[in-house]
């Protein structure tokens, strides 16, 4: 593949993920996305086949970003600098304004295979976490770590599935810069801490 060739599937898989992340992909017609790119709308089957292959290719451009933050996970729960999960994570080796974020909630609420597999992925992701943070003694050993992982991994989730209610209720977008940082220091503060007092329990 020439480079040009290259840039071209850049372009058409960035403008499809912004397209399909604000309007959701049935929305967005193949035209749509050849002129978001300014590439010739044969161009998208030619890479593609067809818009099914081009939401795998976007699916997998999402996927990918997950897969490069196993290589440099959070590795404390607790400190400065430290992270309340992989969301945050995400957030913080995204520009501001990506429409990552959308596109991840639109895929995990989709049905699809594609969706499935993220948040499998997810899930392994936060399963070897907690073992390594169990192995360097920041997390307490789980009764059930199977449980503890999809618990802290749906705690995750939230920002992104429910980030509109919990501005309209709070004020502050979880997924800003601001509120995903408060979001973080209450969440490492009750993950570390604990919310109840155990003597009322």
């Amino acid at each position: 593949m020439s480079e040009d060739e290259r840039t071209a599937r850049e372009r058409i898989v960035a403008s499809a993920l912004r397209l399909f992340a604000e309007r959701g992909v049935d929305a967005v017609s193949l035209r749509d996305v050849a002129s978001d790119a300014d590439v010739s709308v044969a161009l998208i089957p030619h890479h593609f086949g067809t818009r099914e292959g081009l939401r795998d290719a976007v699916d997998a451009h999402v996927i990918a970003i997950f897969d490069a933050l196993e290589q440099q996970p959070p590795t404390e729960l607790t400190g400065d600098g430290a992270v309340a999960g992989f969301v945050e994570a995400l957030l913080s080796a995204l520009p501001q304004g990506s429409p990552i974020p959308a596109y991840v909630r639109r895929l995990l609420l989709s049905g699809t295979e594609g969706g499935r597999l993220l948040f499998r992925r997810w899930y392994e992701l936060s399963v070897r976490l907690l073992a390594n943070l169990e192995v360097h003694d920041i997390a307490r050993p789980a009764v059930d770590p199977q449980m503890r992982a999809a618990f802290l991994l749906v705690n995750d989730l939230a920002m992104i599935l429910l980030h509109e209610h919990v501005h309209d209720a709070t004020g502050v977008d979880p997924l800003s810069p601001d509120g995903s940082a408060r979001w973080a220091a209450e969440a490492i503060d009750a993950y570390t801490h604990g919310v109840f007092r155990k003597e009322t329990l």
